[in-house]
């Protein structure tokens, strides 16, 4: 599944074609993703104007001048490909199986038109049209924690989350009423970059243990973020290029791997909550 640092590479490689722009056009090809689509979704999108794109947690959220915000969730294997405007090269290096093509809408900006299509394999991914006040009161939205990005996200608070909890660091990263937007990937590299074991009891946590990962989360989503996310199957950037930083793996997916502190360490696996955690038993303590 995209997790934070893919949804920020898609959110920023939009950003040029859809702010500012309006949606002449939108077409589905088909009723539902995970979930149906809005009723009148396209008509409800023809004619907007996108006044900003910005992203919460997984989500993207197209704020439009008509009061509605458009919200996609990709899902495991959602993604949007900006399609070169007519007359020029196209710019994008992997294009997705038409077949999958399910979603398309035509923006206008500075007197150039993009079509933007939405493609999704397995169709586990969503949009949504709401008023900003049904957005945050809805489901989705309501009890997010901090953006581990913004200034919300302080030792003082990870501290407040841990504090009498019994649960491992692993379990208290991935509950998204603490911190938004964190998954499996970075959760198991974020641990590994403060030296911390995913079995540790969250309550057992110290402030200075509490401040390496503080830095070590933001650290490894920013990298990240700068190399256009992880491609491990599906994601491509809007631009169909793949993110790189699955080559800079610590842990993850390195089960049997020397670990790369060369402490003597070997990258172990086990399962927690039903997903794998990559670790190295020797300097994560």
């Amino acid at each position: 599944m995209p997790e934070l640092p893919e949804v920020e590479t898609v959110r920023r490689g939009l950003i040029p074609y859809l702010e500012g722009a309006r949606l002449t056009r939108a077409r589905l090809h088909r009723p539902d993703l995970r979930w149906p689509f809005p009723d009148r979704f396209t008509e409800r999108l023809e004619g907007a104007t996108v006044l900003r794109l910005e992203r919460r947690a997984k989500y993207l959220l197209a704020h439009l001048d008509t009061q509605s915000v458009w919200v996609t969730h990709l899902g495991m294997t959602g993604r949007f490909r900006v399609d070169a405007a007519p007359g020029s090269e196209p710019y994008y290096q992997t294009a997705p199986d038409p077949k999958h093509r399910h979603f398309q809408v035509i923006a206008e900006k500075d007197g150039q038109s993009v079509e933007i299509d939405y493609y999704d394999p397995r169709r586990f991914g969503f949009m949504l049209l709401l008023t900003p006040d049904e957005l945050y009161a809805s489901r989705w939205f309501q009890g997010l924690g901090v953006e581990p990005l913004s200034d919300d996200l302080t030792p003082a608070y990870l501290l407040g989350k841990a504090q009498g909890r019994n649960l491992n660091l692993k379990a208290l990263l991935m509950a998204q009423a603490g911190i938004a937007g964190l998954g499996n990937i970075y959760v198991c590299e974020a641990l590994w970059r403060a030296r911390l074991s995913p079995d540790r009891k969250a309550r057992d946590l110290t402030p200075d243990q509490a401040a390496a990962l503080t830095d070590a989360i933001r650290s490894v989503l920013n990298d990240a973020i700068a190399s256009g996310g992880s491609s491990i199957s599906d994601f491509a950037a809007a631009s169909g290029e793949f993110g790189y930083f699955q080559h800079r793996f610590c842990v993850y997916d390195r089960e049997g791997e020397p670990c790369a502190r060369k402490d003597g360490g070997m990258i172990a696996r086990k399962v927690h909550q039903g997903r794998s955690t990559f670790f190295c038993p020797v300097c994560q303590i």
